[in-house]
């Protein structure tokens, strides 16, 4: 097997103590804590109250709301700190040989709001089998590698 080289060049980042590399890093070195009161659902009923969640993001500010209702959250977050890669390797798309350059995103699972909202909304309708047609598009795991190859044209 050859070995063949690899070089970070760019980096992104959405985090609970910092929505991009500089906020991260900052926040790295001054010991801010990522923890705060949940927000992202009524956790009025649990023991615990706080989580380390995302704080002051906004979809919007990336994209339309009409093509950020066809993703996750998850897949929002993938597409944001992919931009913010790209943008911090000052890759300019339209020069660059798109087969020699890659995004590396992961996530050990996704679309967690798109299946609870989906189930919600089923268990509160009349009864008929109904969902919405991007609910599987929207959560499966390996769908944010995908919108981010879309989204960049690195087919």
């Amino acid at each position: 097997m050859e070995l063949k080289r690899v070089v970070v060049t760019g980096l992104g980042a959405l985090t609970p103590i910092g929505n991009s590399i500089p906020e991260l890093w900052d926040g790295l070195v001054n010991g801010v804590s990522g923890a705060g009161p949940i927000t992202q659902f009524d956790a009025s009923k649990f023991k615990t109250q706080f989580a380390c969640e995302v704080k002051n993001f906004d979809i919007t500010n990336h994209m339309d709301r009409k093509e950020a209702r066809k993703h996750d959250r998850y897949s929002q977050f993938a597409l944001v700190s992919a931009d913010q890669a790209i943008a911090d390797a000052g890759f300019d798309l339209e020069k660059i040989d798109l087969d020699r350059v890659g995004v590396i995103w992961a996530s050990g699972i996704g679309g967690l709001q798109t299946f609870q909202d989906e189930i919600s909304d089923f268990a509160r309708g009349d009864g008929t089998p109904r969902f919405n047609p991007f609910f599987i598009p929207k959560m499966i795991a390996d769908i944010a590698s995908g919108h981010i190859s879309i989204h960049l044209q690195m087919l």
